[in-house]
């Protein structure tokens, strides 16, 4: 059950939240995607980044070790308290919100959305919110990325619409979708001492061709896609993609 104030990333997901990242916090796993980033924030006047779902900092805080001043927008005050923790996380802007429609002060050359999050927007309509406010924050010429999965769809058989991906002695947790609307939720049943436990979060899986027609609504073009943040191919076997759209210059 989502928080009041904090969404589905309340304090009892903080806590754990940069545990669980862990193995995509290690300098050579961010590395490919903070050179990324670094490099279309330095194309713009001023090189600055907003980083929509900032969290607790996991790639605002390298960003900005590279010299790209980061501002982030985040609905979760618990997740922000720990990026404020860290060591530099009192450089890094953080605006409480919901990233599809809050506005913060002045123009960025890079905005930037990672690790699926675009999904926890959960209607086509705050997606679309999500470009719009992308591309307003943008200045001419500025680029939009979105790193996220392409839906697994093809994991379903006919009739099936539950999809495993973690099982343990104390825990599992599933993927459950609704091909019809694409709503999705990811759900984890851990057993502790006895005890069971269950969460669900919510999310909107979409397709990099809708992606494409939302940036066209905000006035983006697709500059380029990528499999991945080394820039491998883009191809119908990938897992993910990591997709830029830029705002005309002009």
């Amino acid at each position: 059950m989502a928080d009041d104030e904090d969404g589905y990333f309340g304090e009892s997901v903080a806590a754990t939240y940069d545990e669980s990242t862990a193995g995509m916090s290690t300098p050579e796993a961010l590395e490919p995607m903070v050179g990324f980033l670094a490099e279309l924030a330095g194309r713009g006047e001023g090189g600055r980044a907003l980083e929509l779902g900032v969290g607790t900092g996991r790639v605002a805080l390298p960003l900005a070790r590279r010299g790209v001043p980061v501002h982030g927008i985040d609905l979760s005050r618990a997740m922000v308290a720990r990026l404020r923790a860290k060591p530099g996380g009192d450089g890094i802007g953080a605006t409480i919100g919901d990233f599809a429609t809050t506005r913060v002060a002045g123009t960025f050359s890079l905005a930037y959305l990672v690790f699926n999050t675009i999904g926890n927007l959960t209607t086509q309509d705050a997606q679309v919110d999500c470009f719009r406010n992308a591309a307003a924050h943008l200045e001419p010429g500025g680029c939009f990325v979105v790193e996220v999965g392409v839906p697994d769809l093809r994991r379903l058989p006919p009739g099936q619409s539950v999809v495993p991906f973690r099982i343990s002695p104390t825990g599992w947790a599933y993927d459950l979708y609704d091909p019809a609307t694409q709503a999705m939720s990811s759900n984890y049943v851990e057993v502790v001492d006895g005890r069971g436990s269950f969460r669900s979060i919510p999310f909107r899986y979409v397709w990099p061709a809708e992606l494409d027609l939302m940036a066209r609504l905000a006035g983006m073009r697709l500059r380029e896609r990528w499999a991945d943040w080394t820039r491998e191919p883009f191809t119908g076997e990938s897992g993910k993609h990591v997709s830029v759209w830029e705002k005309p210059a002009g």
